[in-house]
C-alpha cells in the first residue's frame, strides 16, 4: 500500500513497520520552510498562549503535546494499521509495539500511581472506569470506526498536522459523535447496564508492585504469541520512509517503532506526573463540539454530561482545558515534523466514497470514545498502564470491531491488506 495511492489517501496517517527494517536508500524531500515556519510559531504561540490563560502547568503540557505530535509522526506510531494488519494478514510488529509501549508504561506508572505527587501538588490517579454494556459497544464501535475513518483519535490529529486534508473530515465527524456520545451517557452509563471498575492493583490486593509484575509478565507472553502468529502466518515484510542518516534522524527522518514506543510510555509518565491523570485526547472533542453548540444557542449546560466537575470547562477558555493544550501541541508538532521531513501534503482531490467513509468513521469514533470512557489514548493505553480492567477489554473488543470494519471497507472501495502485500 502506498501513502499516495488516491484510492485511500489515509495509509500515511496509521503507516506501520517493524522496528528492525532500516529504510529503503531514497532521497530525502527538502524541508518545507513554510509550513515549517507555520508549526514553529504556532507551537511557540500554544506554548506562550497556555502559560498566559492557565500557568506554568498548562505552559508544561503545550510542550509535551509538541513533543508526543513529533515522536508519533517520525515514528509513524500508529494504532488502527496495527490492528489492521494483525486481523488481515497477521502481521504482528505494530502490536509488539504497543507491547513494548504499555510495558514500560507499566513500570513507569506504578511507583507514580502507588504513593508519587504531581509536580504541581496533588496525588495522580489513573484511568480506571467501569466495565459494561457502554464499554462493549463503545469500544466494537470505536474499532470500525478507525478502519473507516482511516485513523485513531492520536493518529487522527498527528495525520491532521501532517497535511492530511481527509483526515479533518474525520476530525469534524469525530467531534459530532462525541458531542452525540455526551447527550446520550446517561442512558449508557445507567446502573442497570453497568458493573463498575476493576482495578488489578487496588482490587486484587497485590498492589501496585505486585500488579505491575503481573501486567509486565502478561504483556511479554503477549508478545511472545504475536511473535509466533507472525511467523505462523508468514506475515510480509515492511519498508519505512525515506530517513536522514545520523544525528539529522531525530529531525528529519523515521524512528524505529521501538523509539516511538519509549517516548509515548515515558511522555505519557510525564503527563501524568504533571496534570495528575494520564494522557487523553477524546474529552477535548467533546468540549470543543460543545462549546460551539453553546455559541450557536444550544443549552449544553443543562445537559447531565455537563454537570459537576465539567460544568466549568464551558465557561472557561479552551486553553484552559489541558486536553485540548496537549491536544492542539500534537497538531502543531506533527506539523513541524512533517514539514522538516519534506512529508506535509495536502490532498486536492478526495474521492466521494472515501470522504463518506471518513464521515461514518469518525461519528462511530466519537460516539464509541464516549461510550467506552476513552479511545485508545485514554482507554487502551491509559486505562492498562493505569492497571484498569477495562483497559484490557476495550482492547480485544477493538480487535472485533477491527474485524467487521475490514468486512465494511471494500463497500467503499478501500483496500484490505493481503499476505501477498508489503506493509508500509
Amino acid at each position: 500500500m502506498s501513502s499516495s495511492a488516491p484510492v485511500d489517501p489515509r495509509v500515511a496517517a496509521e503507516a506501520q513497520a517493524p522496528a528492525a527494517t532500516e529504510p529503503a536508500a531514497q532521497a530525502l524531500p527538502r524541508p518545507q520552510w513554510v509550513p515549517l515556519t507555520v508549526g514553529i510559531v504556532a507551537g511557540a504561540a500554544l506554548i506562550a498562549g497556555a502559560g498566559a490563560v492557565a500557568g506554568a502547568q498548562a505552559a508544561v503540557l503545550a510542550v509535551l503535546g509538541l513533543a508526543l505530535g513529533l515522536t508519533l509522526f517520525h515514528s509513524r506510531f500508529g494504532f488502527t494499521s496495527a490492528w489492521r494488519q494483525l486481523v488481515s494478514v497477521g502481521q504482528t510488529s505494530g502490536i509488539r509495539a504497543h507491547l513494548l509501549m504499555l510495558g514500560a508504561a507499566t513500570v513507569l506508572f506504578a511507583p507514580i500511581l502507588a504513593g508519587g505527587v504531581t509536580f504541581f501538588g496533588g496525588q495522580p490517579e489513573g484511568y480506571v472506569e467501569p466495565l459494561g454494556l457502554s464499554l462493549v459497544v463503545g469500544a466494537v464501535l470505536f474499532g470500525i470506526g478507525m478502519q473507516l475513518g482511516g485513523a485513531c483519535a492520536s493518529g487522527t490529529l498527528f495525520a491532521v498536522g501532517g497535511g492530511n486534508t481527509l483526515l479533518v473530515i474525520t476530525l469534524f465527524f469525530f467531534i459530532c459523535g462525541s458531542v452525540l456520545g455526551a447527550l446520550h451517557m446517561p442512558f449508557w452509563s445507567a446502573d442497570a447496564i453497568t458493573m463498575g471498575s476493576f482495578s488489578l492493583a487496588e482490587d486484587t490486593g497485590l498492589g501496585y508492585a505486585g500488579a505491575a509484575v503481573l501486567q509486565v509478565v502478561v504483556l511479554a507472553v503477549i508478545g511472545f504469541i504475536a511473535v509466533r502468529w507472525a511467523r505462523r502466518h508468514d506475515a510480509p515484510r515492511a519498508g519505512r520512509p525515506p530517513s536522514a542518516r545520523g544525528v539529522w534522524r531525530i529531525v528529519r527522518g523515521s524512528w524505529p517503532l521501538w523509539v516511538g514506543a519509549l517516548l509515548l510510555a515515558a511522555l505519557n509518565a510525564v503527563v501524568l506526573l504533571t496534570r495528575g491523570t494520564p494522557w487523553g485526547i477524546t474529552s477535548a472533542f467533546v468540549l470543543w463540539g460543545s462549546k460551539a453548540l453553546q455559541a450557536l444557542g444550544v443549552d449544553v449546560a443543562s445537559w447531565p454530561y455537563w454537570q459537576g466537575e465539567k460544568a466549568a470547562a464551558l465557561s472557561q477558555p479552551v486553553l484552559a482545558d489541558a486536553t485540548s493544550v496537549l491536544d492542539f501541541g500534537i497538531i502543531a508538532g506533527a506539523l513541524v515534523a512533517s514539514a522538516a521531513s519534506g512529508a506535509f501534503v495536502l490532498a486536492k482531490k478526495l474521492p466521494l466514497r472515501v470522504v463518506a467513509a471518513a464521515a461514518i468513521g469518525g461519528l462511530l469514533m466519537g460516539y464509541g470514545a464516549r461510550l467506552a470512557y476513552g479511545c485508545n489514548i485514554g482507554a487502551y493505553f491509559g486505562g492498562i498502564a493505569s492497571f484498569s480492567a477495562h483497559g484490557w477489554a476495550w482492547g480485544l473488543l477493538a480487535l472485533v470491531g477491527t474485524w467487521i470494519g475490514l468486512k465494511l471497507r471494500p463497500l467503499f472501495r478501500l483496500s484490505v491488506p493481503k499476505p501477498t502485500d508489503s506493509v508500509c
